[in-house]
């Protein structure tokens, strides 16, 4: 059997299908991404939590319809992320399904994971994109927050799109890098 921890996560999500535990890694190596992500747009950490918690269960139940390309898994992750959070502030509330679709009991969250949570929030994405290169932050700002297409940001950052995806997909890695360590 094949170590999954050095896996691409592309690799991890064609696994899943066979061999759940390949999502269980995608997931650990991006469950902080996606809280603080939450965290940063959202009132508690409880909500941020449970959004979380929709997120990966919506990536779970879509897996086979991933298809790899030239963006990598996490902008796939955090757009799923950002319809989830979308579908939530139209509805006022946190989708439970989650929970109840996977027969999971409610997550039992102390003050200490809170206060945790609570600091991932604190961390900009400002603060978080100051540790890459201008370039890469600035594409990963375009593309991943601002939502534009390469093409718009080749323009913007004087490359071709091409040399923008690479940007793109270096700084996603360099800041799971970085998550990863902290």
């Amino acid at each position: 059997m094949r170590d999954l921890r050095t896996a691409s996560d592309e690799e991890l999500l064609a696994l899943t299908p066979q061999q759940p535990r390949a999502f269980g890694e995608f997931y650990a190596r991006h469950e902080t991404l996606v809280l603080g992500f939450f965290r940063q747009r959202t009132v508690s950490a409880d909500v941020a939590l449970d959004l979380t918690a929709e997120t990966f269960v919506q990536a779970l139940s879509s897996v086979r319809r991933f298809k790899p390309g030239p963006e990598p898994a996490v902008a796939w992750l955090l757009a799923i992320a950002r319809h989830v959070l979308l579908k939530s502030l139209r509805r006022r509330r946190v989708a439970t399904r989650a929970r109840a679709r996977m027969a999971m009991e409610p997550i039992a969250v102390d003050d200490w994971d809170l206060q945790q949570i609570d600091e991932l929030g604190e961390l900009s994405a400002s603060q978080l994109l100051s540790g890459l290169p201008a370039e890469q932050a600035a594409a990963i700002q375009a593309r991943v927050f601002d939502e534009q297409p390469y093409s718009a940001i080749a323009e913007q950052l004087r490359c071709s799109p091409l040399v923008a995806r690479k940007r793109v997909s270096r700084g996603l890695a360099a800041l799971r890098t970085m998550l990863d360590q902290d």
